[in-house]
C-alpha cells in the first residue's frame, strides 16, 4: 500500500489522538527522532496519560493508585490536551474537530486504541463492569474489597486476568463462556485445554457452552435458565478498533474496524499514520494483514509512524513495521507469553506436559517456526522470539524435547 499518499513536505506541526502507550510513544518517538516542531497530544480521559497492564494487576487490587507514565511531558515540550474528546476528521482541511473546536494539523497520528464490546442488555445495569480505564479499575477496587460474589463473562485474558486478582482478593468468582472452552478464538483446543484447569485450582467456577440470556441487579440468568448470583459482574468479551468517530472521513477501514495502516504505518488519507490497537498492518513475514491489540504492538509502532512523518517528503526511505508479535499474561500464578502469529502452522509440537507446571508449544510452518505460547518457561520464549525473528528452521525431534535449549534446535 505505499502508493496509499504521497507527501509534499516534512510536517510542522503533528497532532496525535490517543493518549495511551501508542499515542505517548508516538509523541516520544518523534522527539527522538529530532523533530522539532510542535507536538500535541490529545487524550479523551482527563487522567495524566497511563499505562493499561498493571489495571488488571496491581491498581485493581489496591497496590497502586495508578499506572501513569514517568515521562516529563513538558521537558519533551509535548502539549497535552487531556479530556478532550475528537468528534471528526476533515482531511480535505488538514483539521480535527473537538470539544472544544477545530485542531489544524500538518500530520496526524491516530492512536485512539480499542474499545471494549458490551454485553448486550447490560448497559446501565446496576454492578455490571468493563476493565478497559483507570476509572473502571477504581470502580471495581472496591467489589474486591467487599468481597462480593462475581460473575466473569468471558474467558478470554481478561476474563482469566480478572479472575485471578478476584480470587487473590477473596471473592467467590464464576466464569461464564459461550464456547465450550476457554480461549476459543484465540487457541487451538489442544493448546487451551489445560488451561481450563487453572480455574479450579484457584477456586473459581468455569462454566463453558454456557450463554447469557440476561442480566439482572444482582444475577446472571443463563440461557437453559441457571440463576447466578452476581454481587458484580465483569464482562470481557473482547475489544473492538476504537474508529467510530472517523466515518465519513474518507479514511480506509476494514472490516474489523481497523485503521487500514500499509508497512509504514500510513493511512489511505494524506500525512495521516495509524498505530496500535486501532490500525491493522500488512506483514510480509506471514503474509496476511494484522490487527495486534497487544502493549508491545502499542510500543514498537509508533517508532514506525514517527519515521515515517520525519521521511515525508525528502525522498529518504520509508520505515518498514512487520514485528513479531508478542504479548503476556498473568494468571492463576502463571506467567503466560506468546510471540509470532499461529493461523498457518502446518505442525504443532508441545515441549513439555499441559499438565506440568510449565511447558510450551511450538508452531512450524514449512519447518520453520513461526509462533510460540510459554507457560512458566521464558527462555523457550526469549530464544523462540529470535528465531522467529530470524525465519529459522527447527529439529522437529530436537525442538519436541524440553530438555533442548530452543535455540539448539535451529537448522
Amino acid at each position: 500500500m505505499s502508493e496509499q499518499q504521497t507527501e509534499k513536505s516534512p510536517a510542522r506541526n503533528v497532532v496525535i489522538v490517543g493518549a495511551g502507550m501508542a499515542g505517548v510513544q508516538s509523541a516520544v518517538a518523534l522527539r527522538e527522532a529530532g523533530f522539532a516542531g510542535p507536538v500535541t497530544l490529545i487524550g479523551a480521559e482527563p487522567h495524566q496519560p497511563y499505562d493499561r497492564p498493571p489495571l488488571s494487576k496491581a491498581v485493581l487490587l489496591g497496590e497502586a493508585e495508578h499506572s501513569a507514565f514517568d515521562i516529563d511531558f513538558e521537558a519533551l515540550d509535548i502539549t497535552l490536551r487531556l479530556g478532550l474528546d475528537v468528534t471528526a476528521l476533515r482531511a480535505a482541511d488538514h483539521v480535527l474537530d473537538t470539544a472544544e473546536g477545530p485542531v489544524p494539523y500538518d500530520a496526524l497520528i491516530l492512536a485512539t486504541g480499542a474499545e471494549p464490546i458490551t454485553l448486550p442488555g447490560s448497559e446501565g445495569v446496576p454492578g455490571v463492569h468493563l476493565l478497559r480505564t483507570l476509572d473502571d479499575a477504581a470502580r471495581l477496587r472496591p467489589v474486591l474489597e467487599r468481597q462480593h460474589d462475581v460473575v466473569v463473562v468471558g474467558a478470554g485474558w481478561i476474563g482469566a486476568e480478572f479472575a485471578t486478582a478476584a480470587r487473590a482478593a477473596g471473592c467467590a468468582v464464576t466464569v461464564v463462556e459461550a464456547a465450550a472452552r476457554p480461549l476459543a478464538g484465540t487457541l487451538p483446543a489442544e493448546v487451551s485445554a489445560p488451561m481450563a484447569a487453572w480455574y479450579a485450582q484457584s477456586g473459581a467456577e468455569l462454566l463453558t457452552g454456557a450463554r447469557v440470556d440476561r442480566v439482572e441487579e444482582g444475577s446472571v440468568v443463563l440461557a437453559d435458565g441457571r440463576v447466578l448470583p452476581a454481587g458484580a459482574v465483569v464482562v470481557g468479551i473482547g475489544a473492538r478498533p476504537a474508529t467510530g468517530w472517523l466515518a465519513g472521513s474518507g479514511i480506509a477501514l476494514g472490516p474489523d474496524g481497523s485503521v487500514t495502516a500499509d508497512s509504514a504505518l500510513r493511512t489511505s488519507l494524506p500525512d495521516v499514520y495509524a498505530v496500535g490497537d486501532c490500525a491493522s498492518f500488512p506483514s510480509a513475514r506471514y503474509s496476511t494483514r494484522l490487527l495486534v491489540h497487544h502493549w508491545d504492538n502499542a510500543l514498537q509502532g509508533p517508532r514506525t509512524a514517527a519515521a515515517s512523518v520525519m521521511a515525508a517528503g525528502t525522498g529518504a526511505p520509508l520505515p518498514v513495521h512487520d514485528p513479531v508479535p508478542y504479548f503476556w499474561s498473568e494468571q492463576f500464578g502463571r506467567f503466560v507469553q506468546y510471540a509470532g502469529h499461529h493461523a498457518d502452522a502446518d505442525t504443532l509440537l508441545w515441549r513439555g506436559d499441559g499438565a506440568d507446571p510449565a511447558w510450551s508449544v511450538c508452531w512450524l510452518r514449512e519447518g520453520a517456526l513461526v509462533a510460540v505460547l510459554a507457560v512458566g518457561r521464558p527462555r523457550d520464549l526469549a530464544q523462540g522470539r529470535r528465531l522467529i525473528e530470524s525465519g529459522a528452521a527447527l529439529d522437529p525431534e530436537k525442538a519436541a524435547d524440553p530438555a533442548v535449549p530452543l535455540k539448539s534446535a535451529a537448522l
